[in-house]
C-alpha cells in the first residue's frame, strides 16, 4: 500500500503531465491559462507530498487551524481545524508550503521564486482576460522552468525519475514569438504583470544549479547525420547568411578549468575527494559535450598540449556520487 506522500506525488505527476500534454496542443484556444492552473496545481501536491513525508504522513501537518469566536465573543485559547464548505479540513496552501520549504532549505530559491511567478500567471489568468503575445513568450520562459524545476524536485526528493511518464519540456515550435515586447500595446494590468516579473527574474541565480526562474530559449547549430535536419556549408558568398562563433561563447559555456571545479567539488560536496575514484568518474565524463570541452593548442593536431574546461551540468552528474552539503 502507497503511502499518503507517494499517493500525492503520483497525482502531482499525472498532473503536470496534463499541463504539458494541453500546452504542446497548438490548437488548444485555452491552453496558456490551462497549463499555468494544471501546473499550478501539479506543484501543490508536490509540495504537500514533501510536507507529509517530513511528518510521517500525519495528515494533520497539512490542516490549518484557526481560534473561534465562543458564545462571549472572546476569541477562544483552543485552535480548532478550519473547515471548508463541505466541512473537510481546510490545508495550507500553495504559497504557505513554498515559503515553509524554502525556509528549511528544501526548496531551491530559484524553483520558489518560479512559482511565485507561476502563480501570479495563473491569478492573472483566472481573473482576467489577457491577449498580448508578450504573455507568450514569458510563459514559455516560467513556464519551461517551472516543468523543469518539477522534474528535479521529485528527483531530488522522492527519487523519482518524471521522465518515465514522459513529460518533457514543452517545444517552442508553435510559439509565434515576438522579439520585442514592447511593441504591443499593453494594458496596465499588464504591465504591472510583466514588470512584476521582471522584478524577480534570478534574483537566487546560482550558474551551478539546475533550477532557475526563467529559461532562455536558444537555437544552436549541431554536426547531425539525421534525414530530417536542415543542411549547411562554408561558403565565400558574402550575402550567406553568417554563423560565427568566438572564443568568448566558447568560455561562456565551459567557464570552468580542472581547479576551478575541483573548488567547486569542494564548496558543494560534504565528502568529496581528489582521488582515484575522483577521476574514473570525472574522465567519462570529458567525452561528453554536455559537461566539457577539450581545447587544444593546435586544433589541426589531436596530439598537441590541451586543457579540458567544463560545463556547470558536469555537477549534476556528480551530484549521484558524492553527498551535497
Amino acid at each position: 500500500m502507497k503511502s499518503r506522500a507517494k499517493e500525492l506525488l503520483d497525482r502531482s505527476i499525472a498532473a503536470m503531465a496534463g499541463a504539458v500534454e494541453i500546452y504542446n496542443k497548438p490548437g488548444f484556444a485555452y491552453r496558456n491559462e490551462s497549463f499555468a492552473i494544471l501546473a499550478i496545481n501539479a506543484w501543490e501536491l508536490l509540495l504537500k507530498a514533501k510536507w507529509l513525508a517530513l511528518h510521517n504522513n500525519q495528515l494533520r501537518c497539512l490542516y490549518v487551524y484557526e481560534h473561534r469566536i465562543n458564545k462571549a465573543g472572546a476569541r477562544s485559547k483552543k485552535e480548532y481545524v478550519k473547515r471548508t464548505r463541505s466541512n473537510t479540513p481546510f490545508t495550507h496552501d500553495i504559497a504557505y508550503l513554498s515559503n515553509r520549504l524554502r525556509g528549511l532549505k528544501i526548496l531551491d530559491p530559484s524553483a520558489h521564486d518560479n512559482l511565485e511567478a507561476m502563480l501570479e500567471f495563473r491569478d492573472c489568468a483566472v481573473h482576467f482576460y489577457n491577449d498580448s503575445p508578450a504573455f507568450n513568450e514569458r510563459l514559455y520562459e516560467i513556464g519551461a522552468a517551472c516543468v523543469r524545476n518539477f522534474a528535479y524536485s521529485a528527483r531530488d526528493w522522492f527519487s523519482r525519475e518524471v521522465g518515465e511518464f514522459d513529460i518533457q519540456l514543452m517545444p517552442i515550435t508553435f510559439l509565434n514569438l515576438p522579439k520585442d515586447v514592447t511593441a504591443f500595446l499593453l494594458n496596465v494590468e499588464e504591465q504591472q504583470f510583466l514588470a512584476f516579473l521582471d522584478s524577480i527574474y534570478d534574483t537566487n541565480y546560482e550558474p551551478e544549479s539546475a533550477y532557475a526562474v526563467a529559461l532562455n530559449v536558444e537555437f544552436r547549430f549541431v554536426k547531425s547525420k539525421g534525414a530530417n535536419v536542415l543542411h549547411s556549408r562554408t561558403t565565400n558568398d558574402p550575402s550567406a547568411f553568417a554563423l560565427r562563433v568566438s572564443e568568448e561563447d566558447i568560455r561562456e559555456k565551459y567557464p570552468w578549468d580542472y581547479f576551478a571545479l575541483n573548488e567547486r567539488c569542494r564548496a558543494r560536496y560534504k565528502d568529496f575527494k581528489i582521488n582515484g575514484e575522483y577521476h574514473r568518474v570525472r574522465k567519462p565524463l570529458q567525452e561528453d559535450e554536455r559537461y566539457a570541452k577539450v581545447r587544444f593548442l593546435d586544433p589541426t593536431n589531436p596530439n598537441s598540449s590541451k586543457k579540458v574546461f567544463f560545463n556547470s551540468n558536469i555537477l549534476q552528474e556528480l551530484d549521484k556520487h558524492y553527498q551535497r552539503n
